[in-house]
Order: C-alpha cells, then structure tokens, then sequence
C-alpha cells in the first residue's frame, strides 16, 4: 500500500500562482511515476502533469508553460508549481503515484481560481 498526502491549492485570482506538494510513503517502489490530476464538476479526471522516476515530464497541452512539475525521489515527494493561473484552471487536483502494476490517489485538494 501507498499512502499520499496532499498540501497546498486554495483560493487565488486569475494570473497568480499556487504550489502543490505530495508525499508518498508506505511500500515505495523507486521505479514510479508521480504525477497531478484534476477532475472539474461534469468533467473528468484528467492528467495535468507527471514525472517518471527518470525525471521525463508530460504536461497537459493546457497547462504546458504555466506548470512545473519537479520531485525528490529520496523523499517521495512531487510538487505541482501552477503559475498564470486561470479560471478554468478550477477543479480538484489529486496527486497520483503509479508503477507498472499498481495505481494509488491522494485525497484531492481544492484549486479556485476567481476572475
């Protein structure tokens, strides 16, 4: 099992910026994938941005530019840095860590961006 906790998000106006942060633990296998999700009302979970235990980053097409993913794979620990935010940027962001065999969520945390 694999536990992961979500800090960060809130309430900010549109063109600023939020950090997420996750911390992983529990059976940690080193090579993984941790990224970012996002789920808006009707809409569904959809990936923003991860990172691979090599250190190759996907970025949503939306958010390429805007984003930042980095990780401390010595912590288990992935960082979400969201700058020139939007308002449809809105929803919840759940941290997620995945190997080849396996696939685990955080709880969300809530992103609001107000124009």
């Amino acid at each position: 099992q694999v536990q992961l906790v979500e800090s960060g998000g809130g309430l900010v106006q549109a063109g600023g910026s939020l950090r997420l942060s996750c911390a992983a633990s529990g059976s940690i296998f080193s090579l993984n994938t941790m990224g970012w999700y996002r789920q808006a009302p009707g809409n569904q979970r959809e990936l923003v941005a991860e990172i691979t235990w090599r250190g190759i980053r996907n970025y949503a097409d939306s958010v390429k530019g805007r984003y930042t993913i980095s990780r401390d794979s010595a912590k288990n620990t992935v960082d979400l840095q969201m700058d020139s935010l939007k308002p449809e940027d809105t929803a919840v962001y759940y941290c997620n860590y995945k190997t080849t065999v396996s696939m685990y969520w955080g709880q969300g945390t809530q992103v609001t961006v107000s124009s």
